[in-house]
This record gives C-alpha cells, sequence and structure tokens, in this order.
C-alpha cells in the first residue's frame, strides 16, 4: 500500500483546510465571492476598512463562527474515532460508542419538549445535552467496571444496549410532549446542525479538542502498544488498567462537549480515522494529527454543501455526512490490502 509521508501529508492537508475554510465561508443564503470573504477576513485579522459593514457582519459574525466550529468539531470526532477505534480494539466503533450521543439526545428532548434548563437562555440546549452525555457515560462506566471492567467487548455492549435505552427514552419524551412541533426540533438536533454557531460558543469546544489532541498525542506510544492487545501492551510495560479509565473518561468529556454544540454528527468519526490509515499509516503519532485535519476538512466542505444545496432551507449536516460517510466506508472494506491497525 502506497502511503504518503507524514512530513508531507500534513501540510498538504492543513493547507487544503485552510482553502476550505475560506471558499466553505462563502456559502449560505447568499453566496459570497471569494474575494470578498478574504477582504473582510484582512481587515479582522491584519486591521484596515471593510466598505461594506453589511457584508463585515455577514462573514466575521455569522460565517467564520460556524466554519471554525465546524472544522473543531470535524477533528474532534475523528479524534474520538481513532481513540475509540483503539481503546475497544474494533474498527467499527465511533465516537457514539459509549452512548454520549444517545444520552445527549434525551438531555436535548428534554429542554425542548419540558423547557428543562429554561433559565440557561440560548445555552439550554447545549447545557441540557451536556448533562445527559456525562450522565450516560457515567452509566455506562459504572456497569462495566462494576460488571468486571473496562474490557472492550463489555465497553461495546454495555455502551450499545444503552444507548438503544437512551434513544427509546428520547422518543417516549417526544411522544409525551404536547408540542406538535417538538419531534422535528428533536430530529433537526439529533441529525446534527452547526447553525447555531456564534463567537461566544467557540472556546469550551476549542479548548477540548486542543488538550485532548495533545493528551492523546502524548500517550501515542501506549495507544500503538493497546492496538495489539492488553497482553501485549502490559508485557512492555504499559498500565493497561489506568489507560483505559482514563480514555474513557477523556473521550466521555471530548464528545459529550461535541455533542452539545453540535448534536449528532455521524460516520466522521468512524470513517476518517480509516481514511488517515491509508494515508500516514497506523502510528497514533501521525494517525492523530492527520486524523484531525482529515476530519475538519471533510466537516467544514459537508457544511458548506448542505448550506448550498438546500436553499433556502439548511439541511441537517448529519444526513450528509451519513450519505457520503456509508458509502465511502464501504469502499475501504473492500480495499483488499486494507486491514485495521496493519503495519
Amino acid at each position: 500500500m502506497v502511503r504518503i509521508r507524514t512530513a508531507v501529508a500534513l501540510p498538504v492537508l492543513a493547507a487544503l483546510l485552510l482553502c476550505a475554510m475560506v471558499v466553505a465561508t462563502g456559502f449560505g443564503a447568499e453566496t459570497l465571492p471569494v474575494s470578498a470573504v478574504v477582504d473582510v477576513l484582512k481587515h479582522r485579522i491584519f486591521g484596515g476598512t471593510v466598505d461594506d459593514l453589511s457584508l463585515d457582519t455577514i462573514v466575521w459574525q455569522l460565517r467564520v463562527p460556524r466554519t471554525v466550529l465546524a472544522a473543531v468539531v470535524g477533528a474532534g470526532l475523528a479524534l474520538a474515532g481513532a481513540a475509540m477505534q483503539t481503546l475497544v480494539r474494533n474498527p467499527l466503533a465511533d465516537p457514539y460508542l459509549l452512548g454520549v450521543s444517545s444520552g445527549a439526545g434525551v438531555g436535548a428532548a428534554a429542554v425542548i419538549t419540558s423547557g428543562l434548563f429554561a433559565g440557561a437562555g440560548i445555552w439550554a440546549l447545549s447545557a441540557g445535552a451536556l448533562v445527559g452525555a456525562f450522565a450516560a457515560a457515567a452509566m455506562v462506566f459504572v456497569i462495566a467496571i462494576a460488571q468486571g471492567g473496562l474490557t472492550p467487548l463489555r465497553l461495546v455492549l454495555t455502551g450499545t444496549v444503552l444507548a438503544s435505552a437512551f434513544a427509546a427514552f428520547s422518543s417516549y419524551l417526544v411522544f409525551r410532549s404536547k408540542d406538535p412541533a417538538a419531534a422535528q426540533s428533536v430530529l433537526f438536533w439529533l441529525l446534527g446542525s452547526l447553525a447555531g454557531a456564534d463567537w461566544t460558543k467557540l472556546g469550551l469546544p476549542i479548548a477540548v479538542v486542543a488538550l485532548s489532541g495533545l493528551a492523546l498525542y502524548v500517550a501515542s506510544g501506549w495507544l500503538d502498544a493497546l492496538t495489539f492487545g492488553a497482553d501485549t501492551a502490559a508485557s512492555i510495560g504499559v498500565p493497561v488498567k489506568q489507560l483505559r479509565i482514563a480514555l474513557f473518561v477523556l473521550l466521555a468529556i471530548l464528545v459529550g462537549v461535541l455533542v452539545a454544540v453540535s448534536g449528532g454528527i455521524g460516520f466522521v468519526g468512524l470513517v476518517i480515522p480509516h481514511a488517515a490509515r491509508l494515508i500516514v499509516g497506523p502510528r497514533h503519532r501521525n494517525l492523530l494529527p492527520a486524523s484531525a485535519l482529515c476530519g475538519a476538512l471533510f466537516l467544514v466542505v459537508a457544511d458548506a454543501a448542505t448550506r448550498a444545496l438546500g436553499r433556502p432551507t439548511e439541511i441537517p449536516v448529519g444526513v450528509l455526512t451519513g450519505l457520503i460517510g456509508a458509502p465511502a466506508f464501504l469502499l475501504l472494506l473492500g480495499r483488499r490490502r486494507y486491514s485495521f491497525g496493519e503495519s
């Protein structure tokens, strides 16, 4: 299998991401030329004047935060997917395996149907989703520990079963709601959307993704060892039990925050790590940054496409990632020379 040297791949991916973010900022209810976007960005970053203040507002206050959030969420989901696949040693694992997304769905449904956390204002939906996500992760953790520990099989089974239960409870909340628009609101959130992005909501996800990515990168050697199994990792001095607990907590926080600000965006964390492995190989020192850049690039492009294809309305971004991700993953499975974790 031909792979690109990491020293070449990462700068190329970063350049593509930067270009995609500039172009994507031009998409919306009204498409803006790239030159107009660049003028506003130059004014905001390097100083100067913009003749059209309304253009400045549209680009800087509305579209740039959304594009940045798409990049951050895409990078975070890809990092979480790569780490989750290593934690449970399963190529079909995705960031939502721990039931975090379904738990967040319960919290979001509770906010939409009953007005829970109404005192939080515009943060109510994110607050409810975050509480639900952390509660779901805590339940999975407690049940898995009580049944013998955070083994890959136990995590997969516990997370899958509880995710189904949380999804059923979300449906019950919608069914019991007296608001006829509740089902549509919950469904739109569950399918993922970046429409509510603004500068005030970027700080937390940026910080969490950056710190999580740094922590995973520092532990990349241990993650490489864990790929070959707990016994192999333990034989070379890796504290397997402590590493699994630390990974569980980190992924719960990372995915919980991302789901709270964007809803459930599927397939990014499942497909992107596999695509990154094809580019730079399975070593986590190379895989993690490549996954982050690929995930950011993919979600920025997907979000721009939802704005362009759905005008004047908007398609939930999770719909498009699913339509693209499913056939892409099948193509990866069809490659005879690709296998999960190969060196």
